[in-house]
């Protein structure tokens, strides 16, 4: 990688000489935008550059470039260009501006920056627009025009935290640090419970720190939280490091300084090794928290977490990831967007914990961390199911050939996830005795008697995408009312039929519209007499609108121990909360029914894959009739 700093910038010269024979004085000044004296003087220390193995000559008006030694030339050419191709990136350029800003003691002229990178003042120009929208993210303010002076004004913490998030690599990658202070920070991790990702994020604030405040920026007066922070243990760790760094500089770095490098530590990834968590002293606010964010899921959503088994994990999560808010100090979740998409439900899980945090704690909880809070939830969903479910035995039944029952177990178990227990049958001595203690039974054959168990028909070869969606429709045929094992994706539709969809007019509104849906479901005792009153309770806490066009209202209903679920549409929106609606996702939740709240999360999931989805959403919300509803949900995985 170039060096962003480098003091040579004639580069764009040498570029303009490799194109052509010869060039005027004028017309090199009109392409660089600058004087003609200013490119005689960049002449002279281009010829100082050569020393003998080229050189630039005036010969009849015209500058002419003569090469005497080809390979010693082309050295010097191929160094003097490294640095300008590195800032035909527009955003390098806006990391070289930044950094020269930030090292500027009094304001930098916009024209000799242009030349000093090759740039005009128009290219400038943009990218100093581009700048100042990235720094204003920081509360940074770039002051000045192109043609005038440019000064960098913002708090030196925020200044920091840029250059750590956005450049560090382009300014710092080859700082000098002495091999002492990296010897005093190894000794000081070697000793302490920290995670050793901690220690990288630390050596860059404290490379940072360093050069700063040893060239006169001090980080300043900091806000009264971070003094808070001297009491903890972690500090008392950092400042007897900070100490022996200063005398051996034969410095005294300020608490503020101290605490800057603190940051790292106090707001790090959660350690992987559990000793080394529990070594580290947790907030006790941390359990309380947990359990409010488990409440606030349960109202919102009816689905309970129950004991996970990484709960202190979680707790410990919760506090680095409010330190990381509190004190500014940003983490990129690689991924994001696979989050979102994949695992939509832990997602919205994560949404109701951030809108607690922020009216608990006033912070706004970012899109990355939304994402590490997804990523807990996801993994106590998968948890509870399995503490749930017990195993799911799967039986083979095939002919009296019994290499070919070998073949498709083979396929099978390759197919099956570990959680499955797989036994092989041949229908000779079967019953529906036999098949009936089995969750799903795979068949190669005709079945010799009759079972109210899934079967699954199968050939020696077959698809293996479509045996895994029938697999795991067949895990909630006890679950459904109308159980079918086809290669559909969603499972909810085996929870409708024709009084459970309720196409409205667009006349209609959505208060009026939710109200007949509730009261034909309760005439037809599918839900309790008191489940109106208990929707509309539920409602006060927030409206149950979801994002997309979708609402899901829910609560508890006694009519039954099943999911009941209905579904409303209309062909234009109306208006809920504040937000469009196109379809209503009605759901009477079972009181005490462990076993569905496993199908209410794959209920949830198949929802938000509907409203995540605007072609699909489009269908559903057109459907007039229960058959155009099931032919828009019939959608392959």
């Amino acid at each position: 990688m170039s060096n962003l700093f480098g003091d040579d910038r004639t580069a764009g010269i040498l570029r303009l000489f490799c194109g052509t024979s010869a060039l005027t004085a004028a017309a090199l000044a009109s392409r660089l935008d600058v004087s003609e004296r200013t490119i005689r003087n960049d002449i002279r220390l281009l010829n100082a550059e050569f020393k003998g193995c080229a050189s630039i000559d005036s010969e009849q008006g015209k500058l002419t470039l003569h090469v005497y030694d080809a390979e010693r030339f082309q050295a010097v050419r191929a160094r003097l260009l490294e640095t300008d191709k590195f800032l035909n990136s527009p955003r390098n350029r806006m990391d070289y501006v930044f950094g020269k800003l930030m090292r500027a003691d009094s304001p930098l002229n916009a024209d000799e920056l242009a030349y000093e990178m090759s740039i005009s003042r128009g290219t400038l120009a943009n990218d100093l627009k581009r700048l100042r929208a990235d720094a204003e993210l920081y509360r940074l303010a770039i002051i000045g025009k192109a043609g005038k002076g440019l000064i960098l004004k913002g708090a030196e913490s925020d200044i920091r935290h840029y250059v750590l998030e956005n450049l560090y690599d382009a300014i710092y990658r080859d700082y000098p640090i002495e091999p002492e202070i990296e010897r005093m920070s190894l000794e000081t991790f070697a000793d302490s419970p920290f995670e050793p990702s901690a220690r990288e994020n630390f050596e860059h604030f404290l490379i940072v720190m360093l050069d700063r405040f040893l060239t006169d920026h001090p980080i300043g007066e900091l806000t009264a939280s971070f003094y808070s922070l001297t009491a903890r243990p972690e500090f008392a760790v950092v400042d007897r490091l900070a100490g022996r760094i200063g005398r051996f500089l034969g410095v005294d770095f300020p608490v503020e300084e101290r605490l800057f490098i603190l940051l790292p530590i106090i707001g790090m990834r959660t350690p992987a090794d559990v000793r080394n968590m529990q070594a580290i002293e947790l907030d006790e606010s941390m359990k309380a928290l947990g359990e409010k964010l488990f409440a606030q899921i349960r109202r919102e959503l009816d689905i309970r977490i129950e004991n996970p088994d990484a709960i202190d994990e979680f707790l410990y999560h919760l506090m680095f990831m409010l330190n990381r808010l509190k004190f500014n100090v940003r983490t990129k979740s690689p991924l994001l967007g696979e989050l979102r998409e994949k695992y939509p439900l832990a997602w919205r899980m994560a949404e109701i914990a951030s809108k607690v945090i922020y009216s608990d704690y006033g912070l706004k909880v970012t899109a990355d961390e939304r994402s590490f809070l997804a990523t807990y939830f996801g993994v106590f969903l998968e948890e509870q199911e399995e503490k749930r479910l017990r195993p799911f035995r799967a039986a083979l039944l095939s002919g009296p050939g019994r290499v070919t029952g070998r073949l498709v177990a083979a396929q099978l178990r390759k197919v099956l996830d570990s959680s499955v227990e797989l036994t092989q049958l041949t229908n000779a001595n079967v019953t529906t005795e036999m098949l009936a203690s089995f969750d799903l039974i795979f068949t190669t054959v005709d079945l010799p008697c009759t079972t109210e168990r899934p079967v699954i028909r199968i050939r020696e070869v077959f698809n293996e995408q479509a045996l895994r969606q029938k697999i795991e429709k067949a895990k909630y045929w006890d679950w459904v009312d109308v159980p079918i094992l086809d290669d559909n994706w969603f499972v909810m539709g085996g929870l409708l039929d024709e009084s459970r969809f309720f196409p409205f007019e667009a006349s209609e509104s959505y208060e009026t519209a939710l109200d007949k849906m509730v009261r034909a479901l309760t005439d037809a005792g599918q839900l309790d007499e008191g489940f109106q009153e208990r929707l509309r309770e539920r409602e006060k806490l927030g409206a149950m609108a979801f994002d997309h066009d979708v609402a899901i209202p829910h609560t508890i209903q006694y009519a039954g121990p099943r999911l009941v679920l209905a579904i409303g549409t209309f062909p234009k929106a109306v208006s809920y909360g504040g937000q469009d609606i196109r379809v209503i996702f009605l759901m009477g939740v079972p009181e005490t029914t462990d076993s569905d709240d496993g199908m209410l999360v794959r209920v949830y999931e198949e929802i938000i894959s509907v409203a995540q989805e605007p072609e699909l959403l489009e269908k559903v919300a057109n459907a007039r009739d229960f058959q155009s509803l099931l032919r828009a949900l019939y959608r392959q995985a």
